[in-house]
């Protein structure tokens, strides 16, 4: 029997409660969160699957507890557009796949990227914090770190050490996420802070997790943007939504259109132009995410200055690798 119930605690935050009795029940609704995959149980009558947390205000982020009340492996061909990202409170789960086997328990945490399978096995009394995060939206933090496009996909290293350094204060932080989700009052209700704090735990991630991006990420952050070109990048993000041309970015900067295009190719690896696209594209999807559908995608877009609506369908594609209308049927699975 599956008995699901959602919450809406106010217009941009929501929050999750699910009871699942049966296999596919718990297989669905976690591909709904974090992408396809296959559940196997032993014992399929002994399933008491339940999730209780909450999608991030205005975001596809969420932070929640689950556990299935019985022993369970989840295999994995590519989670395609999510961050599994998990740290058991109580039992313990292991990871196999590529590279050695990983044990997590209270001390070692979990992350599952897309591209990379595996096979999960959860303990019957694991009880773990689960952090979903949205493959456009870790890129999109990598790409502000890097200062260029994602040229292959994200792969971190699986384990993560929650006990020292970093990735402890990482995992402490999604703990004050967690209690203040909980305080009707708390600031976290707000959509506009809490894409702040997403987008910090976006870059504590790649910042203290090993990643195939990780010496690039280094080398960037020890090469600070020149001065100009920093005033320019926030020019575009602060007038995006205006009618701005490239002379207007040109005057912006100060310097010749020609060093203009050499400097953003060097630190952004696209033209000015094409990064003007680039953010307007992603205030286009914060838009999508943040009215939930009250008001249709083709407004949205023409109001960031989309006016031909077939090549934005097609340019939105491009960056997120999904149609606008699947980024809303997203939202729509967790109303």
């Amino acid at each position: 029997m599956l008995g699901i119930q959602n919450l809406m605690l106010s217009q941009n935050d929501k929050e999750i409660m699910t009871d699942i009795r049966d296999t596919e029940g718990a297989r669905s609704w976690m591909a709904s969160i974090c992408g396809p995959h296959q559940l196997r149980v032993s014992k399929p009558k002994s399933v008491r699957f339940r999730h209780i947390g909450n999608v991030l205000s205005a975001t596809t982020t969420t932070i929640g507890h689950i556990e299935y009340g019985t022993d369970v492996s989840v295999e994995i061909d590519d989670l395609q557009n999510s961050y599994s990202i998990s740290l058991p409170l109580s039992g313990f789960q292991k990871l196999q796949g590529r590279q050695r086997p990983i044990h997590s328990d209270l001390a070692n945490g979990i992350i599952i990227s897309p591209s990379s399978p595996c096979a999960l096995h959860i303990s019957g009394n694991c009880r773990k914090t689960l952090v979903r995060i949205s493959r456009q939206a870790m890129e999109s933090g990598l790409e502000q770190l890097i200062r260029r496009p994602v040229a292959e996909p994200l792969v971190f290293n699986p384990h993560m050490d929650a006990t020292l350094g970093p990735v402890s204060a990482w995992w402490r932080t999604i703990r004050h996420i967690e209690s203040e989700l909980r305080n009707p009052g708390s600031l976290y209700i707000s959509g506009h802070f809490i894409r702040e704090m997403e987008q910090a735990l976006i870059q504590g991630i790649l910042i203290s997790q090993p990643s195939n991006y990780s010496s690039a990420i280094e080398s960037t952050m020890n090469h600070s943007l020149p001065e100009y070109l920093a005033k320019t990048r926030d020019f575009i993000q602060q007038n995006a939504k205006e009618n701005i041309s490239i002379r207007d970015i040109e005057r912006s900067a100060g310097v010749s259109r020609n060093k203009l295009y050499s400097d953003f190719n060097k630190y952004f690896g696209v033209p000015p132009t094409a990064y003007l696209k680039r953010v307007r594209l992603e205030d286009v999807r914060q838009d999508i995410l943040e009215d939930r559908g009250f008001e249709n995608i083709s407004g949205i877009a023409l109001d960031w200055g989309f006016n031909h609506l077939g090549r934005f369908s097609s340019d939105y594609k491009k960056q997120f690798n999904k149609m606008p209308s699947e980024t809303l049927q997203r939202i729509n699975k967790t109303t």
